[in-house]
């Protein structure tokens, strides 16, 4: 089994094939069928917001990570940094552990690599974004935070779920969406995810040589966390220099 019943290379292909004749993902979240890939869809939506975000077990939440960085760190800016830097470092070594074994251990250390991975950018952009004076519990919000995910895709999510694109994502608090339009969003984005995983799944197999495998899994990792964090910077700039609560 692999990330949500995907994992083997049949499974991955499978996926792909699944994915290019029903169409966009959008279009795989509007129909709401909860088997296949929109039951996996369904279940990375509600990790990435329930788990990336609100914490659970190990995983600090998000608000508990910008109250910590902001109290060690004299401006935003430093406690942005703060948050980027520590959740580059943990993207890294999860990288690095999940690749160490090489092929023999990919089947079950790939999937865990991916769900970790998202996690964490996850629980980064909602840190950044809440360091910075948005409300997090917000379901705009929460939805810009999974759309900040799928980089320049986010846009096309948007235009084709009938939202006008207002400049930087956390413009979608105006707007007031309706729930079950940031529904369907939230689960488009994680549609995407997993397609993403799924095509670069041949990309990582530079991973597939152990202890080399575990520095090319820590440099992909860094460089993927990093990009996101990039467009989070971008997407919530501040709101206020005060302390958020």
């Amino acid at each position: 089994m692999g990330l949500f019943g995907f994992g083997k290379d049949d499974d991955v292909k499978e996926m792909e094939k699944d994915i290019s004749v029903t169409g966009s993902a959008l279009e795989r979240a509007k129909k709401g069928d909860e088997g296949g890939m929109a039951g996996a869809a369904t279940r990375l939506m509600e990790r990435l917001l329930d788990t990336g975000i609100d914490g659970r077990g190990p995983l600090d939440s998000a608000h508990k990570i910008a109250t910590d960085a902001l109290a060690k760190r004299r401006t935003t800016d430093e406690a942005v940094d703060e948050i980027v830097k520590d959740h580059t470092m943990m993207a890294a070594t999860g990288g690095f552990l999940t690749s160490l074994g090489g092929f023999i251990t990919m089947p079950v250390a790939m999937p865990a690599n991916i769900v970790e991975f998202y996690l964490l950018a996850t629980r980064m952009v909602a840190s950044i974004a809440k360091t910075r004076g948005y409300d997090i519990d917000k379901p705009e919000i929460r939805s810009a935070i999974l759309l900040t995910l799928v980089g320049a895709d986010a846009d096309d999510l948007l235009k084709k779920a009938g939202v006008v694109a207002t400049g930087r994502l956390s413009n979608l608090a105006a707007q007031r969406l309706p729930g079950p339009i940031l529904m369907v969003v939230n689960k488009a984005v994680a549609f995407r995810l997993l397609a993403s995983a799924g095509r670069n799944t041949l990309a990582r197999f530079g991973k597939g040589l152990p202890v080399a495998g575990g520095f090319v899994g820590a440099g992909l990792d860094t460089y993927l966390i990093r990009k996101i964090a990039d467009s989070a910077r971008r997407e919530f700039p501040p709101v206020t220099d005060r302390t958020v609560r």
